[in-house]
């Protein structure tokens, strides 16, 4: 689960900003929370803002960290670490990204600070039994390890360098619980969706080829959405390119270019009463959606990860994602996933969806262009019974674009 994710000097985001999933003081709907040690921890938050204001780039910067620590043990000498400073930063005012997170109830900390596109600094903290325990710090190349784990790194110091997080070369080049954990809730336990850069079919079709119930699943929500489909017939399987049917034959200067190289071969057809449809060529743009979508949902939350995801509107329709809100807020009490997702929905602001502490907003200083973060709580004066929806459009908690008064009347000078 995440507890706590902090960052600076990222894209537009120039100050320090901090994001929590550990509940405030509120008692409203306390079942929906999950204690751990002394926290109490949400499964879902939700950020609003107007357009521009930093919604993307906060969780660009939850998918830049995650990025790093997945990739960076394969950055080659001379290649610098990619850095999202804000433009009106100094080229020599380090990027810092930290984070709070628990796995297999283990409670971490982690973070790095880029600095002129090299790694400066890095800490892995964990605390078993609630006590922290330093497993590294490292500032430049130097790598300082906590009293446990003196000795156990020399291999991963040799590899590492200034583009390279220690993270990222101790967990392929060490045998220590404690790292891959770590390094695990990275590659692993969060996942970032982007609707411009992600598609989940062949996700889903794997998902649906494995496992009978989420191929149910799916089929029940399409019925349950009134869609009447009765059945989802799918198959993925690999194809060398040159074993492509004719009519998908490619140039001979490409092939040649991709040699014996494999492909995925993707089938996947709707079955309705009377015919079915195929899916990609065939199907209507609502359902490809909810296919690429509704089995990855399903399997995070059987696996208990988080799930990012940016403008969720954008790829379901708006009483879906109230369904899936709900889902993650009441799923198995053996199961802890968490879903943190920007919306410009407003109908979703409604007290029985979600608790103050589950409101974030994005709002931009226009002086210097620069992202603030703050949630409900914070705000004066919000009742619990408060109509959220209407204290959102009508400006009184920031964050929505506000027209400059004369606007209108100046637009029709012009014409």
């Amino acid at each position: 689960m995440l507890l706590e994710f902090q960052c600076s000097n990222h894209k537009s985001i120039k100050e320090k900003v901090i994001f929590s999933m550990i509940a405030g003081s509120d008692n409203t709907s306390e079942e929906l929370l999950k204690e751990f040690s002394n926290f109490r921890v949400l499964r879902s938050a939700v950020i609003y803002g107007a357009n521009g204001s930093g919604k993307s780039n906060f969780i660009n910067a939850l998918s830049f960290m995650r990025d790093l620590v997945s990739n960076s043990i394969n950055h080659q000498p001379g290649q610098g670490v990619f850095q999202a400073r804000h433009k009106l930063s100094a080229k020599e005012t380090p990027s810092e990204y930290n984070v709070q997170f628990v796995r297999n109830d283990i409670r971490y900390a982690y973070g790095f600070s880029v600095k002129q596109n090299l790694i400066q600094d890095e800490y892995l903290y964990y605390f078993p039994r609630g006590r922290k325990v330093k497993i590294f710090e490292r500032i430049g190349l130097e790598v300082r390890p906590g009293d446990r784990y003196k000795g156990v790194f020399d291999l991963s110091v040799s590899i590492l360098k200034d583009n390279r997080l220690f993270l990222s070369c101790a967990a392929n080049y060490s045998n220590i619980k404690e790292i891959e954990e770590a390094f695990m809730f990275f590659n692993s336990d969060v996942v970032v969706y982007n609707p411009e850069v992600n598609n989940w079919t062949e996700y889903s079709i794997e998902l649906m080829q494995s496992n009978d119930t989420i191929k149910k699943a799916f089929v029940d929500i399409l019925r349950a959405l009134g869609i009447g489909a009765k059945d989802v017939k799918v198959k993925l399987e690999k194809i060398k390119i040159s074993d492509l049917p004719q009519e998908l034959q490619l140039p001979d200067a490409l092939k040649s270019l991709l040699g014996t190289k494999e492909g995925n071969k993707i089938e996947a057809k709707i079955v309705y009463d009377q015919f079915e449809v195929d899916l990609m060529t065939e199907e209507s743009t609502g359902v490809k959606r909810l296919f690429q979508m509704i089995c990855p949902i399903i399997d995070i939350l059987n696996t208990g990860k988080i799930l990012i995801f940016d403008e969720l509107e954008a790829s379901l329709h708006e009483s879906l994602i109230f369904q899936i809100v709900q889902l993650f807020q009441h799923y198995r009490k053996d199961k802890f996933a968490q879903l943190i997702f920007s919306t410009h929905d407003t109908s979703l602001l409604d007290t029985d969806l979600f608790r103050r502490d589950q409101i974030w907003f994005t709002q931009l200083n226009t002086k210097e262009r620069a992202t603030d973060l703050y949630s409900l709580v914070e705000i004066k004066n919000v009742r619990k019974s408060e109509n959220l929806e209407k204290g959102y459009v009508s400006g009184k908690y920031g964050a929505i674009p506000m027209l400059n008064k004369t606007f209108f009347h100046e637009l029709e000078e012009v014409f």
